[in-house]
């Protein structure tokens, strides 16, 4: 199968706001990155899926995201913060696990403000040596992010939720994120994991407040419609590139889950999706 490439990442820090750009799909349906994200909000709250488990962020909030790891959140006008990329040419020792950090004292803050200054100063500069410079305040950011899991120590599972069922999501959701483009069902994947279908969505809906399918199928969208709006592909090849059979099976549940057909999605890409139930 011919992988078709995401936009080339280099180092970049985006405005919360603007991730949303050509449509809130791209920040609320589910989806990973092959390179580390820094989430961090300074204004504004919602609700955060990361890995199959779902919380509430709010102002002064860092989320620490790895590569790889399926995640999507609530966007709302009120939101605000920075988006750190961090490439996929670092050369930095990141975490390897999800880290949702709250630092409350003004100096930490205050510190996390100064870096994400001086990396957008130098990014957004001629000066010669700026991307070398960049690297570096990047480097600090690192150390950061260290110093104040230390601090936080080692996470907690959520209130209500069991660590047995956050555990087993986060599993299913690292296969989905590794396995969905070859098309497998919810059974499959229970099967894998060595439970029965309703127990995994269970799980789903105790830590995420969705089913297993509702993930599966909100992954394969928001895959859909990177598709369909980034690259000329034909329908016919979206859908063999998704493993489905025909692009009228593709193009029929496509349109059950967001409302409208490829074709006229890729016509209209910044259309909201329609959130499926189920």
């Amino acid at each position: 199968m011919t992988l078709v490439p995401e936009t080339p990442s280099a180092l970049r820090l985006t405005p919360i706001a603007r991730l949303a750009a050509g449509g809130r799909w791209r920040v609320e349906a589910m989806r990973s990155l092959r390179e580390a994200i820094l989430l961090w909000f300074t204004q504004g709250q919602g609700r955060i899926t990361i890995a199959g488990t779902t919380r509430g962020y709010g102002p002064h909030n860092a989320i620490f995201i790895p590569p790889g790891t399926m995640h999507g959140f609530e966007m709302t006008s009120r939101v605000q913060g920075t988006a750190v990329f961090f490439g996929r040419d670092h050369g930095l020792d990141l975490p390897d696990t999800v880290h949702v950090l709250r630092p409350r004292d003004p100096v930490s803050q205050k510190e996390l403000v100064g870096i994400l200054e001086n990396i957008q100063r130098e990014l957004e500069g001629n000066r010669p040596g700026a991307a070398r410079a960049a690297q570096h305040h990047l480097g600090l950011l690192s150390v950061w992010l260290d110093r104040q899991i230390l601090r936080t120590g080692a996470p907690d599972p959520l209130p209500g939720r069991s660590a047995a069922a956050q555990r087993l999501v986060a599993r299913y959701s690292a296969l989905l994120e590794r396995d969905f483009r070859t098309n497998p069902t919810v059974g499959n994947y229970a099967a894998a994991l060595g439970v029965t279908p309703t127990h995994l969505s269970r799980a789903c809906r105790a830590t995420c407040g969705r089913s297993a399918h509702m993930l599966l199928e909100d992954r394969v969208l928001f895959e859909a419609r990177r598709l369909l709006s980034e690259t000329r592909l034909p329908v016919k090849a979206v859908a063999e590139h998704l493993g489905y059979n025909s692009a009228g099976y593709f193009t029929r549940a496509f349109q059950k889950a967001a409302g409208v057909t490829p074709s006229a999605f890729r016509k209209h890409p910044g259309r909201l999706p329609v959130v499926p139930q189920g």
